[in-house]
């Protein structure tokens, strides 16, 4: 009986150190961070914090890991679009018009993917770098490479976002429901194969 009770307190100390790795890294698993590498173009995605998302665009395509920049969002009112005021965003900090092409009509990850590819098609482009939130680059990822197809490559690349960190995320209201919601959101694609 003691043997069986010592397996035992094994098995649940090791079930517990497992239960608490894997919930740890959620975050780490939400937000995998590709290798960084020059590209045909720069693609942005808008929502969550889409001013900090376009800086890091910009930032990219200064470095020229790419000759174009592609921004994707449209408005969330009657005001302009958010692929509209990161292309303004994009012109403050001298990038040239010539060098930006926007997508005004995407309301959602799948949208993106579809009017982004109209684009990227346009370009003859490749290779892709994607910029987004650090939560939300998996399902992005996974979206744009489901649209896109196997000819194509994407590079996945991270904007700071200071209302979430991968090692912390369960500890304050906003990144613990952002990042239930792209696991609930993850786990629903993966099922039923609908990106919608």
């Amino acid at each position: 009986m003691k043997k069986f009770f010592g397996w035992f307190f094994a098995i649940v100390i090791v079930l517990a150190v497992l239960g608490l790795a894997a919930f740890w890294g959620i975050g780490f698993y939400l937000s995998p961070q590709d290798n960084l590498q020059k590209a045909d173009a720069i693609v942005v995605v808008s929502g969550g914090q889409t001013q900090s998302r376009a800086a890091k665009g910009i930032e990219l395509f200064k470095q020229g890991y790419a000759p174009k920049i592609i921004f994707s969002g449209a408005a969330l009112d009657d005001g302009p679009s958010n692929a509209f005021a990161m292309r303004d965003l994009a012109l403050s900090e001298g990038v040239s018009a010539k060098n930006i092409l926007i997508d005004e009509k995407s309301q959602n990850t799948f949208e993106n993917a579809v009017n982004s590819k109209t684009i990227i098609d346009e370009l003859q482009a490749k290779k892709i770098i994607l910029v987004t939130s650090p939560y939300h680059q998996r399902r992005a990822n996974q979206t744009f490479e489901k649209e896109l197809g196997t000819n194509y490559e994407v590079i996945g690349v991270s904007a700071y976002d200071d209302r979430w960190s991968k090692s912390q995320w369960w500890r304050r209201g906003f990144p613990l429901f952002i990042s239930a919601s792209e696991l609930w959101k993850l786990m629903y694609i993966n099922i039923t194969g609908n990106y919608k």
